[in-house]
């Protein structure tokens, strides 16, 4: 444990923002899982409205820093392609 009064307060505020980061990135996963579920059924409106809900939460959660946000494009893209290639299949 430190001995510095900012380090203990420091240490504080890491732990705060771990355990928010820890729930957006699972916020995250589990809409991701969501629309990878629903290209693997290729369900067009199913595609396009899942595919919708985890492009938001990817954008949020790089917003909130807990993404860098060229790792949220990649992710994004990444997920546009895999719907782009289902829908057009």
């Amino acid at each position: 444990m430190a001995n510095i009064k900012s380090q203990k307060k420091r240490i504080l505020t890491n732990e705060k923002r771990r355990v928010r980061n820890v729930a957006v990135r699972t916020r995250v996963k589990t809409y991701v899982k969501q629309a990878e579920d629903a290209i693997k059924e290729k369900d067009v409106e199913k595609i396009a409205a899942a595919t919708k809900k985890a492009v938001i939460e990817i954008d949020r959660a790089a917003k909130n820093g807990v993404f860098h946000a060229n790792s949220a494009a990649r992710k994004k893209g990444s997920l546009q392609r895999q719907a782009n290639a289902a829908t057009a299949s």
